[in-house]
């Protein structure tokens, strides 16, 4: 807790299940007795988002992953997301989780992985890290998976401002084929405007970022002029947003926004686009984090 802020961080997954603000939920998460539907924040490493069909080359060798998304037949959203982090270190504004991540088939590499959420005056700050244990190079990339909600049952109402310039088309199984501007399209929120019926489920770049080098996305209730933002340092340059219109559970479709702070593009084992190559060693870190904000009464 910090003031009136209070999140929620578990060791399932490492993720984190709730933040409010003054008793208001910001985050559309789920409860104690729920399982993560949707990804709902949820840690994705050692890679997020897609792996077209499962399989990727790194240093000669070709690797073959689980297909987590069968019907798309791809690997989805790394290797952490079930597994039971350990609490290094906490106390009343700060929790510390580490997870060791082993070898095995399809990712035959060890990672160090470590997260501190962390509350303060200027809301929840997540800084994320991996370290490579092992004696070879090895490919990362990291995302994470909140939804961001004010206090509307559903996001049509709200205004989004997004700094991205770029957007990804991508083909039947959600694998990004070409980098395009968002000007013209029903993707350009540079501006902000309402949601309204848009649907995405959709990788951006080109993010436009302040003097301290965050990149930032607003929602906005237009009626109450309430706030929640997600920002992200340098080492974010990519974004994907998720208005969950797929959702198997129909009554949580448009409820939240996803709003998921990426190191890497859609299919980066494969692409390369973003991917972080780490030496034996080495360590990548990076930090992200949600603000929310009341009008005026």
């Amino acid at each position: 807790m910090h003031g009136d802020q209070r999140a929620t961080v578990v060791e399932l997954g490492g993720a984190l299940r709730s933040y409010e603000v003054g008793s208001r939920p910001r985050l559309d998460g789920y409860t104690d007795d729920e399982m993560a539907s949707g990804s709902r924040g949820q840690v994705l490493m050692p890679w997020p988002n897609r792996i077209a069909g499962g399989t990727f080359e790194f240093a000669g060798t070709t690797h073959q992953l689980a297909l987590s998304e069968p019907p798309k037949h791809n690997a989805i959203h790394g290797l952490v997301r079930y597994c039971n982090w350990e609490v290094a270190t906490v106390d009343a504004e700060r929790v510390t989780l580490a997870y060791t991540l082993y070898p095995q088939p399809g990712y035959p590499f060890l990672l160090g992985l470590e997260l501190t959420y962390a509350l303060g005056p200027a809301g929840l700050s997540v800084r994320a890290t991996a370290t490579n244990l092992g004696a070879d190079a090895c490919p990362y990339g990291a995302g994470f998976h909140p939804y961001l909600r004010l206090d509307p049952d559903h996001i049509d109402s709200l205004e989004l401002c997004s700094p991205a310039s770029h957007y990804y088309r991508s083909d039947d199984d959600m694998i990004p084929i070409a980098s395009e501007p968002v000007a013209g399209t029903a993707f350009d929120f540079r501006d902000a405007r309402p949601i309204g019926a848009t649907q995405m489920d959709t990788a951006f770049t080109g993010l436009a970022r302040s003097a301290d080098g965050r990149a930032t996305v607003t929602l906005r209730d237009p009626v109450t002029g309430d706030t929640v933002a997600l920002w992200c340092d340098e080492s974010y340059r990519y974004l994907m947003v998720f208005t969950g219109d797929a959702l198997p559970d129909a009554d949580r479709r448009r409820t939240g926004l996803a709003v998921e702070p990426m190191t890497c593009a859609p299919d980066a084992f494969r692409n390369g686009d973003g991917l972080t190559i780490l030496e034996p060693g080495e360590s990548s870190s990076g930090t992200w984090g949600i603000s929310a904000g009341r009008a005026p009464r």
